[in-house]
C-alpha cells in the first residue's frame, strides 16, 4: 500500500470505487460492524481490502491522538499513525487473532513511538497541548473542565493541568506509556500487560507505582 492512499484518508490500496459500487460499500459496513475487530483483520489477511480500510478509518483518530501524546507534534503523530497502519497492513497476512485487535494494534504503536523517541530524542518543552484538555482528533476530554468556573479557578486548573502534564511525561518510559494507555486511552490491566510483554501482576504493580509517583508529586493540587 502506498503512502498516499494513507494520507488521502481513503485507506484502500485500490483505485476510487466507481458510484455503482456504493451499494456494495454499505452492505460491507454492516458486515464489518457485525463482526469483531479481530475477525474484521482476518479477512483482511484474505486480502478483503475493504476490511483493512474500515479498520484503519474507525481507528486513525485514536491512533494519531496517541502518538500525539507521545510526541507532542502534530505533523509527527500523523506521519507515525499512518506508519503503523502501513505495518498494519503489510502484517495482515500473518495476523493471528491469540489477543484483541486493538492490543496487538497498539503493541505496534507504542514499539513505533518509543523507538521514535529514542531515535530523534523528542523534545518535551515548549507548545504542548494538556492531557486533559480535549483531543483535536477525537474530541474527548478526560477530565471536563467546569464552564462556571471563575478567572482564580481557571488558573489553578490550567496550572494543575500543567503540573500534571510535566509529571506524567517525566515518568518512567514503561510507568508513562502504561498511564497513557490506561487513563487516556481506556486499555485494561490484561490489554497493557500483552502491549508491554509484561504478565497482568507486573502491570497493576507499574501502573500503582506510577500513579502513586504522581500522586506524591502532585498532592499540592490535588
Amino acid at each position: 500500500m502506498s503512502s498516499v492512499a494513507l494520507k488521502s484518508g481513503l485507506f484502500m490500496p485500490t483505485a476510487i470505487r466507481e458510484v455503482q459500487d456504493i451499494p456494495d460499500m454499505a452492505a460491507g459496513q454492516m458486515l464489518y460492524d457485525s463482526l469483531s475487530d479481530a475477525d474484521v483483520m482476518l479477512r483482511a489477511g484474505c486480502d478483503d481490502d475493504a476490511a483493512f480500510s474500515y479498520l484503519a478509518n474507525k481507528y486513525h483518530r485514536s491512533m494519531i491522538a496517541f502518538m500525539y501524546r507521545m510526541c507532542h507534534n502534530q505533523a509527527v503523530a500523523e506521519e507515525l499513525a499512518q506508519e503503523v497502519f502501513l505495518r498494519v497492513y503489510r502484517s495482515r497476512k500473518s495476523y493471528q487473532a491469540e489477543a484483541k485487535f486493538t492490543t496487538w494494534l497498539y503493541r505496534i504503536a507504542t514499539n513505533l513511538a518509543v523507538n521514535h523517541a529514542r531515535d530523534h530524542k523528542v523534545e518535551r518543552s515548549g507548545k504542548v497541548q494538556s492531557l486533559d484538555e480535549p483531543d483535536e482528533e477525537t474530541g474527548t476530554t478526560p477530565d471536563v473542565a467546569d464552564s462556571e468556573l471563575n478567572v482564580e479557578e481557571q488558573i489553578l486548573r490550567r496550572e494543575r493541568l500543567e503540573a500534571i502534564k510535566k509529571h506524567v511525561l517525566a515518568l518512567p518510559e514503561k510507568q508513562r506509556v502504561a498511564v497513557l494507555m490506561h487513563k487516556y486511552d481506556g486499555l485494561d490491566y490484561r490489554e497493557i500487560a500483552s502491549v508491554l510483554k509484561l504478565s497482568e501482576s507486573a502491570t497493576k504493580s507499574l501502573l500503582f507505582r506510577a500513579y502513586e509517583t504522581l500522586r506524591e508529586r502532585l498532592k499540592g493540587f490535588i
